[in-house]
């Protein structure tokens, strides 16, 4: 492992979120979870810890990264594994990727697996951008990430968890999500100060928001969540009056956690309507 936040020579960057996995049990577990044939996307290969074993089963990889001087270190390594050739390595921000363009560029055949040990500062911007772009026509099969576990319970919440919130309810209108198991911070150099978790999620055929009603219902569940404590009645007055609310079928009195997903779009549709 090497000295404390330096592996194979390369010393984490904060700015980059850097936690390399090194712990072999977790990489194979991962790795029970990624399709063994086909082709992957990776987000943020690090130093090869998933991104060798699975060209060396015969997975093709595009490796998206950003960091240079990672990305001249995976190249050795991947030389020395003798698996360069079943890897393309893009150097790019992943929050600035375009799935239709690299599917395009890369010959690669969706519908596409994407997978990453995630920076955790931008998980969750990145899942959203990731989903949005599905919801315009790019086609994801699944996403295999390894989050924040506060993120990925947030992201599997359901109404009336505490867990539940703006996120659970965006994200659960666009794919399925399946919270797989949980990482302790040894698995990791350097060890990050909180535990982790891979998370699947499959964007749906067909959205439980359609597209047309997508903005009014972002802007109302995000009014609906603005004060966790507050009631519906409260939040959403500055749209709606509790009479509207409740003509919706909804109960004014509630919190937006106790509320499922029809029920916002109820609400949603409610937006913009006199009372």
């Amino acid at each position: 492992m090497g000295r404390h936040g330096i592996q194979d020579g390369h010393r984490a960057r904060k700015r980059f979120g850097q936690n390399f996995l090194i712990d072999q049990g977790v990489i194979n577990h991962i790795l029970g979870t990624i399709p063994s044939v086909g082709e992957i996307v990776e987000i943020g290969p690090g130093l090869g810890a998933l991104t060798i074993p699975m060209a060396a089963r015969g997975n093709r990889v595009v490796a998206i990264e950003l960091d240079r001087d990672v990305i001249d270190r995976l190249r050795v390594k991947l030389d020395a594994e003798g698996v360069g050739r079943y890897v393309d390595i893009i150097s790019q921000d992943a929050l600035q990727l375009d799935l239709t363009t690299l599917a395009d560029s890369a010959g690669l055949t969706p519908p596409l697996t994407i997978v990453g040990n995630l920076p955790y500062n931008i998980a969750t911007a990145l899942i959203t951008r990731l989903l949005a772009q599905a919801d315009q026509g790019a086609r994801i099969g699944e996403m295999l990430f390894m989050v924040q576990k506060e993120v990925a319970e947030r992201l599997a919440a359901e109404p009336g968890d505490s867990a539940y919130s703006r996120l659970s309810v965006l994200v659960t209108a666009q794919a399925e999500v399946e919270h797989l198991f949980d990482v302790l911070p040894a698995a990791f150099n350097p060890p990050p100060k909180i535990d982790s978790s891979m998370i699947q999620l499959a964007p749906r055929d067909q959205p439980l928001v359609p597209p047309a009603d997508w903005p009014r219902f972002e802007q109302l569940v995000t009014a609906a969540f603005a004060q966790r404590r507050k009631t519906l009645r409260n939040n959403l007055k500055p749209f709606m009056s509790a009479s509207t609310i409740e003509a919706a079928g909804v109960d004014s009195s509630l919190r937006a956690q106790a509320l499922d997903i029809p029920a916002f779009l109820a609400l949603a549709r409610r937006l913009d309507q006199p009372d």
